[in-house]
């Protein structure tokens, strides 16, 4: 099962349960195996929601500024420090890191080294792309689940996000980061409307206003 609380915090319950920066939780799981972190800013590295869903022996995947801030809280016995093109096995389960950045604004540059992660699980690829635009060696990953932002100002527009996921042709697509704090909600649904019929996607953020009207 896939879920998404807000912009870009992924929750996954499969053969392990994973959080993909963890976001303005509501319940207090306590339930994480793994929990990745992308980089340091606070919609994407908050202590207090991987307090929720952190347990003893949680795993956390940071790259190197969240490591710093981490390891105030956590035991580094249980934080691993990433950089972009690293291969490792976590729990079993494979994790690959990629580039993450930035091409023409200064919000998330190269040089800082933060990632997106590419996770294999039973047979199964996740690509969690973190905040980034369009970048050339995308077009390379084959994976079967892509999770892509589509918000603009900070990452990709949703116009860069529908032709990039259209040329990798994943078996499903979830937009994430907007809604919130930058893109209208309404970018999902041009997302969608434009995406390859063979592509599945699913829109998996809600919002108060939504669920209201259900």
């Amino acid at each position: 099962m896939i879920s998404i609380n807000e912009q870009s915090s992924i929750r996954l319950d499969l053969d392990k349960i994973i959080y993909v920066d963890p976001l303005h939780l509501k319940e207090e799981k306590h339930d994480a195996d793994i929990i990745l972190i992308t980089h340091s800013h606070w919609d994407h590295l908050s202590i207090d929601d991987i307090l929720k869903c952190k347990k003893e022996e949680t795993v956390i995947v940071t790259v190197g500024d969240s490591y710093g801030k981490l390891s105030a809280y956590f035991s580094s016995d249980y934080l691993i420090l990433v950089k972009p093109g690293q291969e490792f096995s976590v729990l079993g389960i494979t994790v690959q890191t990629v580039p993450a950045y930035n091409l023409n604004k200064e919000y998330h540059l190269e040089e800082y080294q933060w990632v997106g992660y590419i996770l294999t699980i039973q047979n199964q690829t996740y690509y969690f792309m973190g905040d980034t635009d369009s970048l050339d060696f995308m077009k390379d990953i084959s994976c079967d689940y892509l999770f892509i932002p589509i918000g603009g100002t900070y990452t990709m527009t949703v116009e860069e996000a529908i032709e990039l996921t259209n040329h990798m042709k994943p078996k499903v697509v979830v937009p994430i980061h907007y809604g919130t704090i930058v893109g209208d909600q309404n970018l999902s649904k041009i997302f969608s409307q434009k995406i390859d019929s063979s592509i599945e996607c699913q829109l998996l953020l809600e919002f108060e206003n939504e669920k209201n009207t259900k």
